[in-house]
């Protein structure tokens, strides 16, 4: 198995308005993706690679910078999702601020930057987004869509609002809505973000400022949500940090009841990851994109009825087949949300398969490299290419 190698991201322009679902109009917006391997000559084998809430574009191999695709392990030459078979697309949607069109972009209205006037997006708008991409590369249909998490919910709209476009879904880690307890931690991380004085009411580029502090702790409660309980014990447990011998542990160092200083491992990996993460991220990115998660519901314009919704999935013979994965030890989108996706596609009779993999890294684990849950997407993937070349 090798990497894709170094890539360059590319961007497209569009100039005619994108309707969103709050009524609103995203005008003169751009898109930001990257391609690996090669689309053939019926331009049947592209995949499309849904992003998560703070990944892109950047799906596998490397940049000028050095920096890896965020599944990079998932995607390559003889990986589970081959690049030597499939042409796959990794798109950065608008509203981020990896490239394509967001907040921290002047708004052609008025020349100035949208900040907190960007519109509200929804998953829905960027499927759309993606579709008319889609038409530009000139890929009427796709292999598969495929994601994580919020990805996964992509991949899901993807089925329900274009069936006829797309042969397979491809489904991780991921849930038909979110449950009351996630959208209490996703307005938490909010609250942290607007409450911060350099956020400015999501004008503070104009004051030479990021929300740092905000943008930390919204990071530090997400991480929490990543991880599973018995993994965190296992990885930090109630290790300390030594005053200096660079050994951990209580019985070293004692304890300094202080209440500023970091003396426990978490606190010093949730720390790192927050002040990283206040580096590259956009606040107002963070906002939108938390929004987006709260708003997906395909159930719900269907009187809460799951299966339903999912009937539009069936909008061509076979209809689209599905992959759903999901972790036991994930409780931020437990396995028991992918059931409910699951029973609403035999409810259907939706060609379904679905595996419950019990690994022990919480809701990161659709981005690890768990053996069985690699041979799950290798199977499939290699089900797809048989299906291409007609021995399926």
């Amino acid at each position: 198995m090798g990497s894709v190698g170094p890539v360059t991201p590319q961007q497209m322009n569009f100039s005619e308005p994108l309707a969103l679902k709050s009524g609103a109009l995203l005008a003169d917006y751009w898109i930001t993706y990257e391609t690996y391997g090669t689309l053939d000559a019926e331009r049947s084998n592209a995949v499309l690679v849904c992003h998560a809430l703070n990944a892109s574009h950047h799906v596998a191999g490397t940049h000028a910078d050095g920096s890896l695709g965020w599944w990079d392990n998932m995607v390559g030459p003889g990986k589970p999702l081959d690049t030597d078979r499939f042409f796959v697309i990794g798109v950065n949607n608008p509203g981020s601020c990896f490239g394509s069109t967001g907040p921290m972009h002047l708004n052609p209205a008025n020349g100035r930057v949208y900040g907190a006037d960007f519109p509200v997006l929804t998953v829905e708008d960027w499927v759309d987004a993606q579709a008319r991409l889609m038409d530009r590369l000139g890929i009427e249909r796709l292999a598969a869509v495929m994601g994580g998490s919020l990805g996964g919910m992509q991949a899901l709209s993807w089925a329900l609002r274009h069936p006829r476009r797309v042969r397979h879904c491809v489904a991780i880690a991921t849930a038909p809505n979110l449950s009351a307890q996630n959208i209490a931690f996703n307005e938490v991380a909010r609250r942290a973000i607007v409450t911060d004085p350099d956020f400015h009411g999501g004008h503070f580029y104009a004051h030479g400022v990021v929300p740092k502090r905000g943008l930390r702790v919204a990071r530090m409660i997400g991480h929490i949500t990543y991880l599973a309980e018995d993994a965190m014990d296992e990885r930090f447990g109630r290790r300390t940090r030594s005053a200096g011998s660079g050994i951990d542990g209580e019985a070293e160092i004692g304890f300094a009841y202080s209440t500023q200083d970091i003396e426990f491992q978490i606190e010093s990996y949730l720390r790192h990851q927050g002040d990283k993460f206040s580096e590259y991220f956009d606040a107002n990115t963070y906002l939108l994109i938390t929004r987006a998660l709260d708003y997906f519901d395909p159930a719900r314009e269907h009187g809460g009825d799951l299966a339903r919704a999912f009937a539009a999935a069936r909008a061509h013979p076979g209809g689209v087949g599905f992959l759903l994965v999901s972790f036991v030890t994930d409780w931020r989108f437990s396995p028991a949300r992918s059931r409910e996706i699951v029973k609403a596609l035999v409810d259907n009779r939706i060609k379904v398969s679905y595996a419950e993999i019990d690994a022990p890294h919480g809701h990161d684990a659709f981005l690890l490299e768990d053996p069985r849950y690699h041979h799950v997407m290798r199977a499939y993937f290699e089900r797809i290419a048989a299906e291409s070349t007609g021995l399926a």
